[in-house]
């Protein structure tokens, strides 16, 4: 233990009892989670590579053993270099383990973090050269762990993702990402990335400093032997350093209009890094415990660790019953704004695409879209350039009627008419086969009466992507009580291969989301009717955590789309969804919202104008109280009915959905916390 103490003076003097416990504990003969091999170059190569997982994390187990390895390392003269690297297909390091955390005691969780500072200190202290050869995502304490070397390298992999996402569960990061990034790459650029938690994909991260190259995957060791040879990179001098405090007094201004000082992780990120910068390493990290420690009390991190994990694993959990066949082809009818971002969407993911609409005019503008679409992912470095190729080349046209046989997956886009989308289905029965899945993307149209048009119901499922698709991560999947098992498997399979999360909901007006959402955004209509401002509506309810108020919310929606749902949901329970005609004025007069530049709002270069402004605080909150109130009401309603599978699916749709504030848990977990209705 003393070797160890000794090897990191600066940061650990006095550790907790428990954490001396931690450490002393006998180091295993045989490492379970790493390889360790020294080379005839004298290459310490660390490879890290949990048993029976498909990911490797940081705990207490995995940390003692890293410890170890660098304790031999130290004392083994034949070590010239070093070179810390994953065996695992898609993951680098997945950073901690969540799930541990969570069960933690806050005390454990302390001296868990004590324990990956001084870990990670005793690797940045190592006198030898040290690459991190990153291949797979790499986040959080993952990335951590390298910003201890000397060189981080990353492969050109779709899977490499790099990134600090602590201040999306509620925490920062505190093995030393929030002092050692600031020094790397500047606190402006540093506080970006902790602040929104966004992961860089290889060639953003080299442009924003995270790495120095990237290459093919079978191109990285060759890249480590060459840069160890070299002298270690000088830290670079970076004025704006100096100058932390104005960039931090910026960011916070920034961060408090974009969150209201509703996530205090941000705040608190903002705080730590913009000090962390100065004085030695030892007083940033210092820092980092200290705010751990404040921010894994609060309700707001359990709660979004909570809805972690339920995203976690809606993305991975398959539908039980059937089974899941590939889909390589599939064709897209409706080249409109939904339907070109769902095949954009598609092709981005490796799916060949058949696009077809009623003329090559709709079909030139969805082209249109999709390439600024691409170029636009292609300018901010979220694709590279042979990726955007590859995903233009994946789609085709056509505006005549073509066989559609060999296509597994047939996706039906058009405008939300019933009777047109009827007559869409009733065509394509007699040019698919038999086997071929028929989904509609309705927001609110019934799937049944869809499924009566066609031979094979049980191959009919509703696909709900939300606009705009390419950043909406909710698909609701509609089912029927024909549909069959291998259906439902396939499309929940499939969604998830787009890399979005799948939410099962039973066929019923509104279904999910929509159903939820409208008594929210007419109570709204009928508050500004009954005289409320519309500033002040949305005021109050940004100021409860949602990201867009409900007026400009019905503003971008389109008010004739707003009106057609609430039309639906009216008609299917009368006695709770009572029809206003607010929308409908403001429909004749051809105010259709932001599209045509008058709705709620005035739209007049690029900003929206409203009419009114107040500011009142006790109106703010009983507008909040009213209309809050309606969504847990509504949220409630459907867990009763069925209308999803459990509380915890209703949660998360609402929250990717809407934008509900995920540190309230989702509409559910709020009545439950805040007492509002029975639970």
């Amino acid at each position: 233990m003393k070797t160890f103490f000794t090897s990191c003076p600066a940061i650990i003097h006095d550790p907790p009892h428990v954490l001396a416990d931690i450490i002393h504990q006998g180091h295993p003969v045989s490492p379970k989670h790493f390889r360790h091999e020294i080379d005839h170059d004298g290459i310490a190569w660390i490879t890290f590579d949990s048993p029976k997982s498909s990911a490797n994390v940081w705990n207490e187990e995995t940390l003692r053993e890293f410890n170890h390895l660098l304790e031999t390392i130290e004392h083994d003269t034949r070590v010239k270099a070093l070179v810390l690297r994953s065996a695992k297909d898609r993951i680098f390091i997945a950073g901690a383990d969540i799930k541990a955390i969570r069960n933690m005691q806050n005390v454990r969780v302390n001296e868990l973090i004590w324990l990956g500072q001084a870990v990670f200190d005793r690797l940045a202290r190592l006198r030898v050269p040290k690459v991190a050869a990153i291949h797979g995502a790499c986040m959080g304490g993952g990335f951590e762990v390298t910003l201890a070397c000397d060189w981080r390298i990353a492969s050109d992999s779709d899977s490499t993702k790099i990134g600090l996402p602590e201040t999306q569960l509620g925490i920062l990061p505190a093995w030393g990402g929030s002092t050692r990034l600031p020094r790397l790459i500047g606190v402006r650029k540093a506080l970006d990335l902790i602040t929104s938690g966004k992961l860089l994909n290889a060639s953003a991260a080299k442009h924003a400093g995270l790495v120095s190259h990237v290459v093919a995957p079978e191109r990285l060791e060759l890249l480590a032997r060459s840069l160890v040879r070299k002298k270690k990179p000088t830290p670079r001098f970076r004025f704006e350093n100096l100058l932390s405090p104005i960039v931090g007094m910026l960011a916070e201004r920034k961060v408090q209009e974009k969150t209201r000082g509703l996530y205090p992780s941000v705040t608190k990120a903002v705080e730590v890094v913009t000090e962390a910068v100065h004085g030695d390493v030892e007083n940033g990290l210092q820092l980092e415990r200290n705010a751990v420690a404040e921010l894994i009390k609060s309700h707001d991190s359990a709660r979004l660790i909570d809805l972690f994990f339920k995203r976690e694993e809606a993305n991975k959990r398959p539908a039980s019953g059937g089974t899941a066949l590939p889909i390589h082809d599939a064709t897209v009818i409706g080249a409109g704004v939904m339907g070109a971002g769902i095949a954009h969407t598609l092709a981005s993911r490796g799916v060949r695409v058949l696009m077809t609409d009623v003329s090559n005019d709709s079909l030139a503008r969805g082209l249109e879209r999709i390439h600024g679409l691409v170029s636009d992912a292609t300018r901010r470095r979220l694709v590279t350039k042979v990726q955007a190729r590859d995903t233009l080349d994946r789609i085709s046209t056509t505006h005549v009627p073509v066989p559609l046989n060999r296509h597994h997956l047939i996706i039906e886009a058009a405008t939300e008419s019933m009777e047109l989308k009827k007559k869409i289905f009733a065509d394509l029965a007699a040019r698919v086969s038999a086997d071929t899945i028929l989904a509609t993307n309705t927001s609110a149209l019934s799937v049944a009466e869809l499924a009566r048009t066609v031979p094979h119901p049980e191959r009919v499922i509703g696909l709900h992507f939300f606009n705009p698709v390419h950043r909406m991560p909710l698909v609701e999947i509609i089912t029927l009580p024909e549909t069959s098992a291998d259906v439902l498997a396939t499309a929940v399979s499939f969604v998830q291969k787009l890399g979005k999360t799948p939410v099962v909901v039973k066929d019923s007006p509104g279904f999910l989301v929509n159903r939820i959402l409208v008594p929210y955004l007419m109570e709204a209509v009928r508050l500004h009717e009954g005289g409320i401002p519309v500033k002040d509506i949305d005021e109050a309810m940004l100021e409860f955590g949602m990201p867009m108020g409900p007026m400009r919310l019905l503003d971008e929606i389109g008010l004739d789309v707003a009106a057609h749902v609430a039309k639906t949901l009216a008609d299917a329970f009368p006695d709770r969804f009572p029809h206003t005609d607010a929308l409908d004025k403001l429909v004749s007069a051809g105010h259709l919202g932001k599209k045509s530049g008058q709705g709620f709002y005035r739209y007049e270069k690029g900003h929206e104008i409203a009419d009114t402004t107040h500011s009142d605080l006790p109106r703010h909150e009983s507008i909040q109280t009213n209309l809050a109130l309606l969504i847990s009401q509504e949220a409630m309603r459907c867990l009763k009915e069925g209308i999803a599978r459990n509380a915890y699916d209703i949660d998360l749709a609402m929250v990717l959905g809407t934008g509900y504030p995920p540190f309230r848990g989702g509409p559910i977990t709020f009545a439950r916390d805040t007492g509002i209705i029975d639970y």
